[in-house]
């Protein structure tokens, strides 16, 4: 019998600032407060309110008097404002309370897309690396007919989704794109467990004397400067004239780690260049941080004079995006146009204007186990631009699925990055113009539902 091994991976959306080591939110100082025997769960939804009221970036919006008697899953979503689709707490002795997702729990995800004959479909649009999807045998491109013996449609997509969340063994049924229809139909079995650390995947594409160099980069951890930096002295090694990023999966991470690859792009920057400016509630205030100074906020990321050494010092960058593009990897769109011309490509992206950072109790011992990942500030990029909630729209809007089957990442001939390419050497969007007769119905990687609320 196999044995595998099986473990919780909590989806954080939220864009990792820096860890407050909470001590002083353990209690209500307002006069009058209420006072519950420690260690209730009124005593916890009480240090929840605290919290909240000191970092939430909608502080004041939350109710006058919460119902303390919820459980605190309930009592936190009780605080939350309607504007909020990103703040979420985890118990982290309860790995049920941990959000989940198909990508976070079994490493891929699908599109339910319907063609312009009115057939529907769904393919396969990630598959992470040495994730369980993989290691059953899953490749982006596939298409997959039946989830746990039931047919696909676009009226059970969302139900099925949602169903397979509570499982630790999903089976597929899965087949290859050819000449309109599913062929080799076979059967995979994908079991919940780790996915490991994605690595940066990168090409150089060469025409007509002009070297283009392609980036995929899956998220933003931290302590991912140094491979940030071969990658670039590789690219830089080369020569390349032109530079495209796919981001279309990246749900963001580290701003550090984003800073870093904004300074490895553009000319003309220093330590002392503006990069972010955060905007919170009126204990917040204000806070402004350069390249240098945010880059810094990770104790393994190298420093930036170092990553400059190998800066491209380009005009212009090509950004591939998608519904799936949040938080961290839209501040590398947006604040990069300070400082260079930002083609972005594909879709609008989710539209995470905010950052946070981790609330959680640093007693020793500690005594509540509750970890909070509130929206805190709203960004802005170095000349105040930023309210970009609904999403940032793309200067050249292409669909992703305009040609099945999907080709890998990486490919000159995939749709994105075919449609940026086709700009970098003809100055025209051409054939990868979005095609309405495709509509896309449903997706697995929807990330403000994936985060439970």
């Amino acid at each position: 019998m196999k044995k595998h091994f099986i473990f919780q991976l909590p989806f954080l959306v939220a864009v990792s600032v820096f860890i407050l080591s909470c001590t002083s939110c353990t209690r209500n100082d307002d006069e009058g407060a209420p006072v519950f025997p420690e260690g209730s769960t009124e005593s916890v939804n009480l240090w929840v309110q605290d919290s909240m009221k000191r970092y939430y970036y909608w502080a004041e919006q939350m109710p006058a008097k919460p119902d303390y008697h919820l459980p605190v899953k309930d009592f936190f979503k009780s605080l939350l404002s309607s504007q909020d689709r990103f703040s979420f707490a985890v118990d982290t002795q309860d790995p049920s309370s941990y959000p989940r997702s198909v990508r976070n729990m079994y490493g891929f995800d699908y599109a339910v897309i319907q063609l312009a004959n009115g057939s529907v479909v769904t393919t396969v649009k990630l598959v992470m690396k040495n994730s369980p999807a993989f290691n059953s045998g899953l490749e982006r491109g596939m298409m997959i007919t039946k989830i746990n013996g039931t047919a696909v449609t676009a009226a059970n997509a969302e139900e099925l989704t949602s169903s397979i969340k509570d499982k630790t063994v999903i089976e597929l049924r899965v087949g290859n794109w050819k000449n309109g229809v599913v062929t080799d139909e076979k059967n995979i079995t994908v079991y919940y467990g780790y996915s490991f650390e994605q690595p940066l995947e990168s090409k150089i594409f060469e025409k007509n004397g002009k070297k283009t160099g392609y980036l995929y980069i899956y998220d933003f951890p931290d302590g991912m400067t140094s491979s940030l930096n071969q990658k670039f002295a590789a690219f830089k090694a080369a020569g390349i004239q032109e530079l495209i990023l796919d981001l279309r999966y990246n749900y963001g991470g580290s701003v550090s780690s984003a800073a870093a690859l904004c300074s490895l792009i553009p000319p003309g920057i220093s330590s002392s260049s503006p990069f972010i400016i955060y905007k919170g509630n009126k204990n917040g205030g204000e806070v402004k941080r350069t390249f240098a100074r945010q880059i810094a906020y990770d104790p393994a990321a190298l420093d930036f004079n170092a990553l400059r050494t190998n800066a491209l010092n380009l005009n212009k960058v090509y950004i591939l995006t998608s519904g799936s593009t949040a938080s961290a990897s839209e501040i590398v769109i947006n604040n990069l146009k300070p400082y260079m011309q930002v083609i972005q490509v594909g879709d609008v992206t989710l539209g995470k204007d905010m950052a946070g950072f981790m609330v959680e109790d640093k007693r020793k011992p500690k005594k509540i186990s509750w970890q909070l990942h509130p929206v805190i500030y709203k960004v802005f990029n170095a000349d105040g631009e930023g309210a970009y909630s609904n999403g940032i729209p793309p200067q050249i809007v292409a669909g992703e699925y305009a040609a099945l089957p999907l080709l890998p990442l990486g490919d000159a001939q995939e749709t994105l990055i075919s449609a940026a390419m086709d700009n970098i050497y003809s100055k025209s969007a051409g054939k990868n113009a979005l095609d309405e007769s495709i509509k896309i119905l449903f997706q697995s990687d929807t990330p403000s539902a994936a985060i439970g609320k």
